[in-house]
Order: structure tokens, then sequence, then C-alpha cells
């Protein structure tokens, strides 16, 4: 007899569990963020804007986010942003291929696991869990290049600034980054200092780093 789809769905959730964004060893606790006020003190308004982008950076360019904005079909895991396991694809909603879309392991929440390492502590979850689409994609560009890319209308989902600014700071599935369940280090700082940040960053003119 061939297994019901009930019985593989469950034998997929739990080798999910086993090996869903992997920790790198011994990882340290996230380096925190400075204060957009901190920045203040850079008299040239424009190299004040890359400097307050580039402490955004951090976030921006951690596993956290950037393994949720990949280059291709499939999406990132862990510290080292390995592939993930068990194996799946973006598909025409970023939302995975039928049979096999983000919701068939990851609920709305961060789910414990029985797992006694810090890579198999929980699953994640959010009830908007899904990839970034592929215009958005950061993984292996430079901070400069996702700037650019940030202030785009045809690679930012049509957003304004201010509309980043509101997505960066209040966005919940942006937000999980600091959330990440058990087992997975956070995204530096706080979604509140990221936002402010942003901000920043918008209102002294949305410069950016050499890419």
């Amino acid at each position: 007899m061939r297994p019901s789809l009930g019985v593989l769905s469950l034998g997929v959730c739990l080798v999910a569990a086993v090996s869903f964004f992997v920790s790198a060893p011994n990882a340290q606790e996230a380096e925190g963020l400075r204060a957009a006020p901190e920045f203040d003190s850079i008299a040239d308004q424009s190299a004040r804007s890359v400097a307050l982008f580039e402490e955004a950076g951090k976030v921006i360019l951690h596993p956290r986010c950037v393994n949720c904005h990949p280059a291709g079909d499939r999406p990132t895991q862990g510290m080292a942003m390995r592939l993930h396991e068990p194996p799946v694809f973006r598909g025409d909603a970023d939302f995975g291929l039928v049979g096999m879309t983000c919701n068939t392991c990851h609920g709305p929440d961060n789910v414990p696991t029985n797992g006694q390492a810090d890579d198999i502590k929980s699953i994640p979850g959010n009830p908007n869990w899904h990839l970034a689409p592929i215009a958005m994609a950061w993984q292996g560009k430079s901070l400069g290049e996702i700037c650019t890319q940030i202030k785009d209308p045809a690679r930012n989902g049509n957003r304004t600034l201010d509309q980043i600014v509101e997505h960066m700071a209040h966005d919940d599935l942006v937000g999980w980054g600091w959330h990440p369940g058990e087992g997975r280090e956070p995204a530096p700082g706080t979604q509140a200092a990221f936002g402010a940040l942003i901000k920043y960053w918008a209102e002294t003119g949305a410069a950016c780093p050499a890419a």
C-alpha cells in the first residue's frame, strides 16, 4: 500500500522540526543596534543617511532576514544559510507548491519541539509566513545594491518610502526576526530601533552606500 498524504505530511513536518533553520554552533548573542539619534553628529546629511542605512544593514544582512529573501526558488535556513530541508520551492505565489505550501509545516506561531540541541528546539511560525517575491531577492547582493532595490517601486512591491518605513517598523512578519523561536539567533537590536534607523534614513535623503 502507498502511504496516505497525511502520513507523508507528518513525516515531512518531523523532518522540518529536526532541520529547519539550523543554527551555527556556539552562535553568539546578536549585536545590538546603535540608536538613530547617535548619528546626529554627522554634519553632512548624505553621509549621515548612508551611516544610518549601514547600521540598519546589520539587520537587513542578518540570516533571519536574508533567508526569506533568496535569490532562487528555495529558501535558506540557519546562520549558514543552507538550502531549506526538506526541499521546498517558492511556487507562483511565493507560498510553496501545491501539496507543499508553507503552512504545511509553519503555523501562526513558533512551535517548540522536543529536540535537545539548539537547532531542533522549535519550528518557526507566523500567520503570514511566505517568501519575499523574487524581485525582492537580497541574497548575494551588497548592502548598496539592496538599498537601491528597496527604493525602487518596481522591486519593492510598489511602495513609497513612507510605506517602506511602515513596513520595516511595524510589519508582523518582519518582526518575527526578533522573536524567531528557541534555538535561533534573533536579528540585532529590536524592530523599534531598526524602524527608527530606516525612518531617519528616509528623512535624511535615503542615500545609499556604494554598491
